[in-house]
């Protein structure tokens, strides 16, 4: 593809394969670049990406682009937008997950998260991983190849997470099946229906472990 100009980054399965050249199309317009589709501001400079990541006074995290969400669920009024984010934030897509929260409630919710991330636990998971990785090899080593992302990476992922939020051994294969189900994974470009809600199943779960 040379026609970066006319392509829509959300849904073009050609550039989701291969996104580096349009990647690089976009550095050359602009650190700051208003992508004309959705008229979504991309933001490729090293130092204009530092100063929106931590102005979080002026750049919500809320509004996150994973794909081209529906526009804000409000009309802004002023020039201070965070109360009004607050006040909707029921209204958008994931919006209690920490990653779209903004201070001071995502300090709240990452004081929380860092008491699990202690030296000493960190030590103990780093073991943890050290033979995790022997083992997942072993699962396909006879074979001479694999895929490596669906065979190897996300499981590992899932089982390092799930070793430090303190996931019984026993329950370990469990997570990684359902969570690896056909249709389960995000970003997707084959369209299939999600065979299992990972946020559900993580709620049921850790309800039962509390």
């Amino acid at each position: 593809m040379t026609d970066f100009a006319n392509a829509d980054y959300f849904s073009d399965q050609e550039i989701a394969q291969e996104p580096y050249a349009y990647l690089d199309y976009l550095r050359e317009q602009n650190p700051v670049f208003q992508e004309p589709k959705h008229h979504v501001y991309v933001v490729t400079g090293y130092d204009e990406t530092v100063a929106a990541f931590k102005d979080h006074e002026s750049f919500s995290a809320a509004n996150a682009i994973g794909g081209p969400f529906p526009p804000l669920p409000f009309e802004p009024k002023g020039d201070d937008i965070s109360a009004q984010i607050e006040a909707h934030r029921h209204e958008f897509p994931i919006a209690y997950l920490m990653v779209v929260m903004d201070p001071p409630e995502h300090t709240r919710a990452r004081s929380l998260l860092s008491r699990l991330l202690t030296p000493a636990r960190l030590k103990e998971n780093e073991s943890y991983m050290w033979e995790l990785a022997d083992r997942q090899l072993d699962e396909f080593i006879a074979d001479g190849r694999c895929e490596f992302l669906g065979a190897y990476a996300k499981p590992f992922a899932t089982l390092v997470i799930a070793d430090l939020l303190g996931v019984p051994a026993e329950d370990r294969d469990e997570f990684r099946a359902k969570l690896a189900a056909i249709g389960g994974a995000v970003g997707s470009l084959e369209g299939e229906a999600v065979a299992v809600n990972p946020l559900q199943l993580l709620e049921y779960k850790f309800t039962v472990y509390i």
